[in-house]
């Protein structure tokens, strides 16, 4: 059977998240469907990562395996046309080899994480950011980040109903910029590493606000570290600010 690998971009809004689910709305589940519009089924994609209720994805990558031998450009267009008017999309389409797994083959996963700064309501931007009230001190979420770059145990920093078998992850890179974004200035974070557990991101991001905010010590980010306490971690930030921006793999299927 012909295997397809395909980069999907989504809206999380409408959906329970990534993950099919017999009775809620879901992405796999709707390009399962449009998939099962082209070819008979029942289909199972496997997908790079599997985001929660709320969460975008613009560089999600899942792969399918078809009877039919398909020319990459027209399976992408026709998956789109039984995807609408659902918030996805396939930008990218790729004939792949046997062995190419979406989830086991990647190398490094990027997340991407949008925060507005402003008072008034966002408008253009609701449901795609985090909207916190006032500027928040980007240097102090800087120092306070470092604490995290590196190989950690990171059990304050990951959902009690985690399912990962250990707690202990290499986190590459966090870096945090200010942009002017069409409804206010923005911070961009965005993190690098191999991969990730269950809203480590988000459990980052927020403690990272506290910082920014003043509530907390850039050190303190160390200190919850160390202590490998859920209850050391500050607030777990909402979710519609958070896009899987990218996976990497040692061949980009894509080129």
């Amino acid at each position: 059977m012909p295997r397809y690998a395909l980069r999907i971009e989504y809206h999380g809004a409408p959906f329970s998240g990534w993950q099919r689910q017999a009775d809620q709305p879901s992405v796999q589940g709707a390009v399962e469907a449009a998939l099962a519009r082209l070819e008979p089924g029942p289909h199972s994609i496997a997908a790079a990562g599997r985001t929660d209720a709320g969460v975008h994805g613009i560089g999600q990558v899942a792969h399918a395996d078809l009877s039919k031998h398909w020319d990459p450009f027209r399976l992408s267009e026709a998956l789109n046309y039984h995807l609408k008017p659902q918030p996805v999309a396939v930008t990218a389409c790729a004939k792949v080899t046997e062995d190419f797994h979406a989830r086991f083959s990647a190398v490094e996963r990027r997340y991407l994480f949008r925060l507005l700064m402003r008072r008034a309501p966002a408008t253009h931007e609701a449901g795609l950011v985090w909207q916190v009230p006032q500027r928040l001190d980007a240097d102090k979420m800087r120092e306070g980040a470092l604490h995290l770059v590196g190989h950690h145990d990171f059990t304050t920093f990951r959902s009690s109903i985690c399912q990962a078998k250990s707690p202990v992850k290499t986190m590459d890179e966090i870096t945090i910029d200010e942009v002017a974004g069409l409804s206010g200035p923005e911070l961009h974070f965005r993190l690098r590493a191999r991969s990730f557990l269950h809203n480590q991101v988000r459990s980052i991001v927020g403690t990272l606000e506290r910082v920014g905010a003043g509530a907390w010590a850039p050190e303190r980010v160390g200190e919850a570290l160390a202590a490998r306490d859920r209850a050391a971690c500050g607030p777990v930030c909402p979710p519609q600010g958070l896009y899987l921006a990218q996976v990497i793999y040692p061949e980009d299927p894509f080129v």
